[in-house]
């Protein structure tokens, strides 16, 4: 295979075709009725014709198309992340079937004066989607109990929702086992721990903004207590939480929680025997299955692009971009925006991701933005446009739970606003300690 291919416009047609049609495919289901239309086709089919036709480019090119799209779905990077996905899924089904969701609401939100109701029900959501590592999860479990407060407490709905769609991205965009995390760190070649305190520098500014913000938002009147539960539920999102910050590999931070999990529901839970055990481990392991048949398709299609010319297309074309300097802030406004357009044609912050991933890589070495930078915006932007999406599947679901407008939602998710703000102020900043850098390296050398 070629090792050095000579950039081509055309290679990037697969992709092109690829989001055509999920996007194309998405628009006329919205269209005609669907409220998760852009969910109607899904992904791995989508790109099923990508494949096709970036095979036949590859073969014309006398490259072996069977061959390199192979390799790249067996890239250890992608297989990685599989069984990343796996254990993750079987972790979040097992802590949803222990009562441990239950038990993080109820225990955050049973005890809070009215005041404090959207800022606690943004910090509630915020604690599962990272402990979960799922926004879509935290949301479905959240919301309808987030709305049943604010029937009680008097608050509006939209300012609800837009609290616990910001606190599952603000969790969503931290988190250890979110695949968007994983994929973010692992396509950029750092380690979560690294991704993880990168991102909490942009992200933490941004949540108490919000909190602040929140606290000051919607009359309410006392709400009614949840019932109670064991606080022991917890324990195995805790333990993830410690062992993942701590630096312990994510394969085998997952395996532990899934133990403890278990262990738990064998204690606390009703008819919590081995066999149910495994069966919501298997559960969890199909949850995942779409991502995982997504993963490898992407490692193959971006291995077919690599080696026909499009990603080397793509770097000369951003290359124009920032011709004339070598700017860290011209290569992380790229990443910005090549994953939020990305995401905003896909309609999926993962998906947007396993696309982008390769060349945000590829921009962040060029101008010298370290891996961990540059997992970090592109995980962020990623999110931020994913929650704010008026047809994304975030806003879309709280959209259909509370009987309102998307549109509304997705103006009222004001952390995803306030982060994405944040991030593009510290971007831009002038760096006053980066000028003097090069020339005083240069008159060294």
């Amino acid at each position: 295979m070629n090792s050095s291919p000579r950039p081509s416009a055309l290679a990037l047609s697969p992709l092109l075709a690829f989001l055509a049609l999920f996007f194309g495919a998405g628009l006329y289901f919205t269209s005609h009725g669907e409220a998760m239309g852009f969910y109607q086709l899904r992904a791995p089919v989508a790109i099923l014709p990508a494949l096709a036709l970036a095979a036949l480019i590859a073969w014309r090119k006398r490259i072996k198309p069977l061959e390199t799209l192979l390799a790249g779905m067996g890239d250890a990077n992608v297989v990685l992340m599989c069984l990343i996905f796996l254990l993750a899924g079987g972790f979040v089904e097992v802590s949803k079937a222990i009562g441990a969701v239950d038990a993080i609401v109820s225990l955050g939100v049973g005890h809070l004066p009215p005041a404090l109701l959207l800022p606690g029900l943004f910090l509630v959501a915020g604690f599962i989607s990272l402990s979960l590592g799922t926004s879509m999860g935290t949301i479905a479990a959240v919301a309808p109990i987030a709305l049943g407060v604010a029937d009680a407490s008097g608050l509006d709905r939209v300012l609800v929702l837009g609290a616990v769609i910001g606190g599952a991205t603000f969790g969503d965009n931290l988190s250890v086992i979110s695949d968007t995390a994983i994929v973010a760190s692992r396509t950029q070649g750092c380690t979560m721990r690294e991704k993880f305190r990168e991102n909490l520098r942009l992200a933490l500014p941004a949540a108490i903004l919000t909190l602040v913000a929140l606290a000051f938002m919607g009359d309410t009147e006392p709400a009614q207590s949840l019932a109670p539960v064991s606080p022991w539920l917890i324990l195995p999102y805790v333990i993830v939480l410690g062992l993942a910050l701590a630096g312990v590999d994510v394969l085998v931070v997952l395996s532990v929680g899934l133990v403890v999990a278990g262990g738990l529901g064998a204690l606390l839970a009703e008819d919590f025997g081995a066999a149910a055990y495994a069966g919501h481990v298997w559960a969890g392991f199909e949850s995942m299955v779409e991502i995982i048949l997504l993963s490898l398709l992407v490692g193959g299609l971006g291995a077919l692009m690599k080696a026909t010319g499009g990603l080397a297309w793509l770097a000369q074309v951003i290359g124009r971009f920032a011709r004339g300097h070598r700017s860290r802030r011209a290569g992380e406004v790229s990443i910005a925006a090549l994953s939020a357009t990305t995401d905003v044609f896909t309609a999926n912050n993962t998906v947007a991701l396993l696309i982008s991933g390769s060349l945000a890589r590829d921009i962040a070495q060029a101008h010298d933005v370290p891996p961990a930078r540059s997992a970090s915006v592109l995980d962020i932007f990623a999110c931020v446009t994913q929650g704010v999406l008026p047809y994304g599947a975030q806003v879309l679901l709280a959209a259909s739970l509370g009987a309102v407008s998307p549109l509304a939602v997705a103006g009222s998710v004001h952390y995803s606003w306030l982060l994405g703000g944040i991030t593009l102020a510290v971007m831009l900043w002038p760096r006053r300690a980066a000028a003097p850098v090069p020339a005083v390296a240069d008159t060294a050398a």
